[in-house]
């Protein structure tokens, strides 16, 4: 490293959180540089420096990148207040220190990341990057399409303003939705908004990674490739 690398990044791929945790972090204090306070994300950390995060070295660490299938019934969090399942209680000893990128309601199933690494999070989150989520709904009724197209101009919703990148409907009561950016329980809200429920929702792909084979529940390690694909568009998608 030559010109060193940041030191959010190098926060990030000691696996500490995002990039942008790791420069609230660094700006609350508490991290040390060859024993010098640091509160400045843009300083460069050189190969041999000694980063120290209230007093405990850090280092970069191996990362792991899982593909989850969440099943319905479980909740996106290590522990849940009111007692309800989550999903680290479907996944192995070794993978619970690692973070779910985003998530999914209770209700919803479908893919999910979950990794150690910083930078991937950080790429996978951030709104300017526009990563693609596609999802299969499910209505309790049909839906017309004028509907449909008040989804993709955008409606007030109780967490803000939200849109659809694209909508597709493929029978009366089931759709096809791609968002780029997503608010809390967004598609629900959405449809709530305009007099529909939801009653099925499942994510199929983000960015260009899809697995129909991979069943509720389980669990496979990504390849670098893979997680490349995470951040690309599908092709024919602008």
């Amino acid at each position: 490293m030559p010109e060193g690398t940041r030191l959010n990044k190098f926060l990030a791929s000691c696996g500490i959180g995002s990039r942008r945790a790791c420069d609230a972090l660094i700006q609350r204090g508490g991290i040390t540089i060859n024993g010098e306070s640091c509160d400045n994300p843009a300083t460069r950390v050189q190969e041999d420096d000694v980063v120290r995060l209230e007093g405990k070295r850090v280092s970069p660490r191996q990362t792991a990148t899982i593909l989850f299938k969440k099943p319905r019934g479980y909740v996106c969090s290590k522990q849940d207040e009111l007692g309800r399942a989550t999903i680290y209680e479907l996944l192995p000893p070794k993978f619970q220190h690692l973070n779910h990128v985003g998530r999914l309601d209770r209700d919803s199933e479908g893919l999910l990341i979950l990794t150690n690494d910083g930078n991937l999070a950080n790429r996978l989150t951030h709104p300017s990057n526009k990563v693609e989520k596609e999802y299969r709904v499910t209505l309790t009724s049909a839906v017309e399409n004028p509907i449909l197209q008040k989804l993709v101009s955008g409606v007030q919703t109780p967490e803000g303003y939200a849109r659809a990148k694209s909508v597709k409907r493929l029978s009366p009561r089931r759709v096809s939705i791609i968002l780029e950016t997503g608010l809390k329980r967004q598609i629900r809200e959405m449809f709530r908004t305009l007099g529909h429920e939801v009653e099925k929702l499942f994510r199929i792909r983000i960015g260009r990674l899809t697995d129909p084979e991979l069943a509720l529940g389980r669990w496979r390690h990504l390849e670098r490739h893979e997680t490349d694909m995470l951040t690309l568009d599908p092709p024919g998608h602008s």
